[in-house]
């Protein structure tokens, strides 16, 4: 397959527009960011393209398949299956243990738990302790683990490393594009730091309602 995402003249808008006549597009083993100021629509966009959101205009095909003709049941399927979100927000169960919340994302998605992740992103020596006993930092690779464990297609991360010293954001990302180099995936990234964003393949700048290439 030659593109595992292709959006074609994106618009969007809520009271104002946020963008327009937007297009982008996502191979196997790339990664691309998306900079730009708080409010310009990089959230909105990533929800667009990772089957949250339906574009007020334009189309969206994930991996050949027009993304919002069809049924509800199939984008849920692709949700379970081959999307990974990851947000600055880990939203884990905190009842659980870390291990228990990675079990629970590879029992649905019908794929085994990849214990080398969880020594990549150093949580290995505390995945046994209950998500109310782990750092902010440790809740987050443990958040990042558990979408990675699904063995997604794409991994659309939303400022995944918001929360996270300059080191540890320096080690997720590393395990990011280690992996989408692995399984053949792509990584679509919004971020704030453009410094982590020149990491990628391709920097796109959201400003002034358009996306352009930096």
């Amino acid at each position: 397959m030659s593109q595992l995402l292709k959006a074609t003249n994106l618009s969007h808008s809520f009271d104002t527009l946020l963008f327009e006549n937007i297009d982008i597009s996502l191979k196997p083993q790339e990664s691309l960011s998306i900079i730009g100021r708080s409010g310009s629509g990089k959230s909105t966009l990533l929800h667009i393209c990772s089957s949250f959101l339906k574009p007020n205009k334009g189309s969206v095909e994930l991996f050949g398949e027009d993304l919002y003709s069809q049924k509800q049941a199939s984008i849920e399927t692709l949700r379970r299956y081959d999307i990974g979100i990851i947000f600055q927000f880990h939203y884990l169960f905190k009842g659980m243990s870390g291990l228990e919340n990675i079990k629970i994302a590879s029992l649905l998605s019908g794929e085994e738990m990849d214990e080398e992740i969880l020594r990549r992103l150093q949580i290995d020596d505390c995945i046994h302790h209950k998500i109310g006993e782990l750092s902010g930092g440790q809740q987050q690779r443990v958040s990042i683990a558990r979408v990675l464990s699904k063995k997604p297609r794409i991994v659309f991360a939303d400022e995944p490393t918001g929360n996270l010293d300059n080191q540890t954001a320096s080690l997720v990302m590393d395990v990011l594009f280690e992996y989408i180099k692995e399984y053949n995936a792509g990584l679509m990234l919004v971020t704030h730091d453009t410094n982590l964003a020149k990491r990628c393949d391709d920097i796109y700048l959201l400003e002034n309602q358009s996306l352009k290439s930096k």
